[in-house]
C-alpha cells in the first residue's frame, strides 16, 4: 500500500503511555513505532493535546477503562491539534501539511496519531483547524467544547433566560458560559472565590457553590432562574430544582439525576465543533490556557488537571 508522506522515513514516535491502570503516576513517555496511515485514514503530527477530567477518569481503573473500550498498554489524552503528514488510500479530504484538530479517544499526548478520516464519533476524528486558531487553542476544543454545545442543546437558552451554570470556571465551562452569553441569556456561574474574577471576564456573574447557594442565587436573580447546567456533579441541579426550574431545564454531565437529563460530546448535533471553531477564529469565543507543559512532564500536568481547580485548561506541547 502506498501512502502520500511528509515524513515517509518516521520510524519511531514518543507517546504516554501506561501499563497499569491508576492516577498520575502510572504515566510514563516511551518511544514506541510510529503508526502508518492505512486506507481511508490520516496520521496527524501532533503538535498539542489538551487535557480533560475523562482522560484520567477513564485510566483510573480496570472497570471504567473496559467501558470506554481501553486495554493495557494505554494510551492517555484524547484532544489533539496538528498537521497531516501521511495519508491513507481513498482519502481525498485531507492532505498532508493540513492543519487539524480532534479528539482520538485515550491516545493524543503522542508525537503521531491515526485517524479514520471519515470518522465521525467524538473519539476518532479530525477537523480543518481554521485560519486564525493556534493549535494549543485547537487541541483544547473537541471534548470540551462538544460537551458544552450538547448540554445547552438540552436547555435550549435564549434572550429570555437566566441559566445557572455549576462548574463554570471548568474546562467545559469556558465553553458553556461563552456558547450562552452568545444566546443572550443572563449567566450565573458556580465557583471558588478564587475563581470570580475569570467566570465575570467570560461573562459570567460569579455566586460561591456550597451550603446556602439557593439563597446566594435568589439575591443575584430575584426573578429567578430559568434553566440550568450542571458540569461538575449534583449541586446545582437539585439548587435547580430548589428554585422552581423544570426537570427539562435542567441537565447534568457527569451524574445522573432523577428527572433530569443527561448529556456528553457524543450527543452534539453535526457540526458543533467546526462552529465552535468558527467563534474562536472570530473571536466571539476565547479559550484561557491556564497552563502548559513539555510531554515530559506529564505527571504534573495531569496532577493539576485532576485537582479541579484549574480555570481554563491545560495543554501539552509536543
Amino acid at each position: 500500500m502506498q501512502h502520500q508522506s511528509a515524513h515517509p522515513s518516521t520510524a519511531t514516535s514518543r507517546a504516554v503511555q501506561l501499563d497499569a491502570f491508576g492516577g498520575p503516576e502510572v504515566l510514563d513517555v516511551r518511544e514506541i513505532p510510529a503508526p502508518r496511515a492505512g486506507a481511508g485514514q490520516v496520521r496527524v503530527r501532533v503538535t498539542a493535546a489538551g487535557l480533560n477530567p475523562m482522560d484520567w477518569i477513564m485510566t483510573a481503573d480496570a472497570d471504567t477503562a473496559a467501558r470506554f473500550g481501553l486495554s493495557l498498554p494505554a494510551g492517555f489524552g484524547s484532544d489533539y491539534a496538528g498537521v497531516v503528514d501521511q495519508v491513507g488510500a481513498g482519502v481525498t479530504a485531507f492532505a498532508p501539511g493540513d492543519r487539524v484538530f480532534g479528539s482520538a479517544l485515550s491516545r493524543a499526548v503522542a508525537g503521531f496519531v491515526v485517524i479514520d478520516a471519515a470518522g465521525e464519533i467524538a473519539a476518532n476524528e479530525a477537523h480543518h483547524t481554521p485560519d486564525g486558531v493556534d493549535d494549543r487553542t485547537a487541541a483544547t476544543l473537541a471534548i470540551a467544547g462538544r460537551t458544552a454545545s450538547a448540554a445547552l442543546a438540552v436547555v435550549s437558552p435564549g434572550p429570555d433566560d437566566t441559566l445557572l451554570i455549576g462548574g463554570a470556571a471548568g474546562g467545559v465551562g469556558v465553553f458553556a458560559v461563552q456558547l450562552a452569553r452568545l444566546t443572550g441569556a443572563r449567566v450565573i456561574g458556580t465557583g471558588s472565590a478564587t475563581s470570580f474574577d475569570f467566570l465575570r471576564d467570560l461573562g459570567a456573574e460569579p455566586v460561591t457553590y456550597g451550603d446556602g447557594l439557593a439563597d446566594r442565587v435568589r439575591a443575584l436573580a430575584p426573578g429567578g432562574v430559568t434553566a440550568a447546567i450542571d458540569l461538575h456533579g449534583t449541586e446545582t441541579a437539585h439548587t435547580a430544582k430548589e428554585l422552581g426550574v423544570p426537570g427539562d431545564r435542567i441537565c447534568t454531565i457527569a451524574v445522573q439525576v432523577e428527572g433530569v437529563p443527561g448529556a456528553n460530546g457524543a450527543n452534539a448535533a453535526p457540526g458543533a465543533l467546526d462552529e465552535i471553531a468558527r467563534l474562536v477564529a472570530a473571536g466571539r469565543i476565547r479559550v484561557p490556557i491556564a497552563a502548559s507543559f513539555p510531554i515530559d512532564r506529564i505527571r504534573q500536568a495531569a496532577e493539576l488537571q485532576a485537582g479541579r481547580h484549574v480555570h481554563g485548561k491545560v495543554v501539552i506541547d509536543l
